[in-house]
């Protein structure tokens, strides 16, 4: 079984709130990583998701420790849609 991570980058105006991260987030451009493996079985080549990570702190901080969150896609689609940002797959 084959799999894939893609990386992308997300940007909150405003601080925000994940369910798997306990406390607010400051606003800021975060690095989202996404694994997938992919689906046998099927005439053509398709995958699932099976991870969806968001790093802490921001992109833009310096120093200090970095932790790996595994958030809910759809929590995170949510947050941003709350933040005012347009629907984007991540």
């Amino acid at each position: 079984m084959s799999t894939r991570t893609s990386e992308t980058t997300v940007t909150f105006g405003h601080p925000f709130r994940l369910a798997a991260i306990g406390d607010a987030q400051p606003a800021g451009t975060y690095r989202v990583v996404v694994d997938e493996e992919e689906i046998l079985g099927l005439s053509f080549l398709a995958y699932r998701r099976t991870a969806t990570t968001l790093e802490t702190p921001a992109i833009a901080v310096r120093g200090g420790p970095h932790a790996f969150h595994r958030v809910d896609p759809a929590d995170l689609e949510a947050a941003l849609e709350a933040d005012g940002k347009a629907p984007r797959s991540v």
